[in-house]
């Protein structure tokens, strides 16, 4: 069974072939990145345009890798939110009129939920889900600890309650000059520096939600105290700008590993999986495997951040279950998970 997978609830236009739900014949992605670098986040406006641009290429292309055509296809996966809006109308649109124009069904699919499944893509070891199982999932706009018992079974234990993780990497990067986007840069930036700057904790006990904003102000008093002010870093201040970093990722991965960890000892899981973009920093991927008495799964970093083939992942087992949307489907940009 092969589906298409479409996904453009933000800044990356992607279709994917996904077969079995397991299979990636082919993933294509393209991004913005660069067109919204230069304004230190995502223009929604230019996203959407993008993204129109975008579709019928990458379309065409995910076909041809995979070898296939329309016809070959059983059913159409597409995001429906959350997101941004404007994006999220080209893609449920094109879902619609490719899903019409080949008498397909038509699957709308949560963007969260499709980043869980990425875990089972392309994972021999791990291609039978085993529940129940907890899952965070960390992204610029997201920081959830979910339960889940069963495909499409799950249970909210934690959220932010401001920042997401994704959110305040990006805020932090933009306070040391660093550029967009803050996941990456923080991380080739802390890479290798040896003394991390010790920055605060917020464990907000007796809960499984994250908090992030009281580390961000501490980070900018920090900057501020050593004279780093955000704008070009000079050379002598490179290795302070390291230090900080590296101390602000250490802050974050230690109470997304340490909350998880409990989390799942509490609740008996047999699993833990990370998901979303967050999910690929290096520091965060090593610590959790170490620290972890529970097996954890995580996806490679391609699919941590935002794809279609874990689209068409989720999509096949919502298939399996008999599940489709009519032609109303609208998109819902805060369309939660739970």
């Amino acid at each position: 069974m092969k589906l298409l997978g479409i996904e453009t609830s933000c800044d990356e236009t992607a279709v994917a072939v996904v077969e079995d739900g397991v299979r990636i014949l082919s993933n294509v992605i393209a991004s913005q990145v660069e067109i919204h670098a230069r304004y230190g986040g995502i223009v929604p406006e230019v996203a959407s345009r993008q993204h129109l641009l975008a579709a019928i290429p990458i379309t065409e292309k995910a076909l041809a890798e995979a070898q296939l055509e329309l016809k070959d296809i059983t059913a159409i996966a597409v995001t429906n939110g959350p997101g941004l809006a404007g994006s999220l109308l080209a893609g449920v649109n094109l879902a619609k009129a490719l899903a019409l124009a080949s008498d397909l069904p038509l699957i709308g699919v949560n963007h969260l939920e499709g980043h869980i499944y990425a875990n089972w893509l392309q994972n021999k070891e791990a291609r039978t889900p085993e529940f129940p199982l907890l899952c965070l999932i960390v992204s610029g706009g997201h920081t959830d600890l979910i339960l889940m018992h069963d495909h499409g079974k799950y249970q909210q234990l934690g959220q932010t309650r401001d920042d997401a993780a994704g959110e305040a990497f990006d805020k932090v990067a933009r306070l040391l000059g660093l550029g967009y986007p803050g996941g990456p840069i923080i991380e080739r930036t802390a890479k290798g520096v040896d003394t991390p700057r010790r920055l605060p904790r917020a464990w907000l006990k007796d809960s499984d939600d994250f908090s992030f904003s009281g580390l961000k102000t501490a980070t900018l008093h920090m900057a501020r105290d050593l004279g780093i002010t955000g704008e070009a870093i000079s050379p002598a201040s490179e290795h302070l700008v390291g230090e900080i970093a590296a101390g602000f990722q250490e802050s974050v991965v230690d109470v997304l590993v340490t909350k998880t960890i409990e989390a799942a000892k509490r609740n008996g899981v047999r699993q833990i999986l990370l998901a979303g973009g967050v999910a690929a920093n290096s520091r965060l991927r090593q610590a959790m495997i170490e620290r972890s008495s529970t097996p954890v799964l995580i996806p490679s970093p391609i699919l941590c951040t935002d794809n279609a083939a874990m689209i068409a992942a989720c999509g096949y087992f919502k298939f399996l279950e008999g599940k489709s949307s009519g032609w109303d489907m609208d998109v819902r940009p805060n369309l939660r998970l739970v």
